[in-house]
């Protein structure tokens, strides 16, 4: 292999923790594994059928690049019905990853500076690496909230977008309505574009879900069907925001993606009806089962949102990297938190699967605080 067939970019684009961590739960005799972003309930069983349905009825071809038409307008209605804006329009991804990446790849000019909030989903920084822009880190510890004082301080005359995550991914932290009206505010003020990842928007547990997006029409929102509907592998997104961004986006999507998968966007027409409050209610509970046990042995800014908690480690150890090793030993997979931040000192915890293993997982963090680096 000649190193030289390898593009410059590469270097800057760094391989995932988290897919580490999948090939070390392969490796694992019956892992308790907690580093996992994946639902543990399947797709519901309508869904199914019409997947099935779909492809039997030969809707494999490609859709039109922005998406089925059925979808597309169901998800326009929606939106249209939640904003009211007079130019939001409404694009299907492959993923809320793929919509991530039209967005970031069709905004965002080598040397430009794109602020995003520490801790921060892993694929942020790589996407604007791919693009040859320049992530600027804004520290959100300890709450995890929107520090809009330092983002606006972090604002330079090469800054061309704020990328934002509530729910967020690592932290489980929905940002305060207040916070988010504010950055929103900030934003159009100074004319950045403000991207809005809301994957996570169905699990809010305490307070309903907000959007930047209520604050200015220009803000950028991607979202998706993946986690809410436990379908992760469907690879099915969307994206809504200006048109004119949501036009630059689908004529690179045109040479990427070409369009989402054409028989699970068929499946997906009417799939907000579904009722999906007992699922969030398990999840809720589990979430509170994960602050029950971590209290008074971790710092842990309680999670409101998501299916993360993202405790620090306690007192006397080097790191969280060195804390995860001896938590590997004991069976117990987790993520530390340099994976998600330029500081080593907390750790992620996926609270996404079924409550044995949940207790399990908890169990050993407790004897782990308790016994000490």
């Amino acid at each position: 292999m000649n190193d030289a067939w390898i593009a410059d970019r590469m270097g800057r684009i760094e391989a995932s923790g988290i897919r580490k961590a999948f090939e070390m739960a392969k490796a694992m005799t019956d892992p308790i594994n907690l580093s996992i972003g994946l639902p543990d309930f399947d797709v519901p069983e309508p869904i199914k059928d019409l997947a099935c349905e779909a492809i039997r009825a030969g809707k494999n071809a490609y859709t039109v690049t922005m998406g089925d038409p059925a979808l597309r307008s169901e998800l326009q209605g929606i939106v249209d019905a939640t904003f009211g804006h007079a130019d939001r329009q409404v694009m299907v991804t492959s993923g809320t990853a793929g919509g991530l990446l039209l967005a970031i790849c069709c905004s965002v000019n080598p040397g430009d500076e794109v602020i995003v909030l520490d801790p921060y989903f892993v694929m942020y920084p790589n996407l604007i690496a791919l693009a040859g822009g320049v992530t600027v880190l804004v520290e959100t510890y300890p709450e995890f909230g929107v520090p809009v004082e330092e983002i606006a301080a972090a604002i330079t005359p090469k800054t061309k977008a704020i990328l934002v995550n509530s729910p967020g991914n690592p932290t489980g932290v929905v940002a305060p309505a207040g916070e988010l009206e504010a950055l929103a505010r900030l934003c159009r003020d100074r004319g950045i574009l403000l991207v809005s990842d809301e994957v996570y928007k169905a699990f809010c547990y305490d307070e309903p879900f907000r959007s930047p997006a209520e604050f200015n029409e220009d803000v950028l929102v991607v979202d998706g069907f993946s986690k809410t509907y436990g379908m992760t592998g469907w690879r099915l997104g969307y994206a809504h925001g200006p048109s004119r961004l949501i036009q630059e986006m689908a004529k690179l999507q045109q040479f990427s993606f070409v369009c989402a998968p054409s028989p699970l966007q068929s499946a997906v027409v009417g799939a907000t009806g579904i009722d999906l409050s007992a699922q969030i209610d398990a999840y809720r509970r589990k979430r509170d089962r994960v602050a029950e046990a971590l209290s008074g042995r971790y710092d842990l800014a309680r999670p409101t949102g998501a299916f993360y908690a993202f405790p620090r480690v306690p007192e006397g150890w080097p790191s969280a990297s060195a804390f995860v090793e001896q938590a590997i030993r004991r069976n117990l997979l987790i993520i530390p938190g340099n994976v998600f931040s330029k500081r080593d000192t907390h750790v992620r915890i996926s609270y996404a699967v079924d409550d044995a293993t949940l207790d399990r997982g908890l169990d050993v963090l407790r004897s782990l605080a308790d016994a000490g680096a």
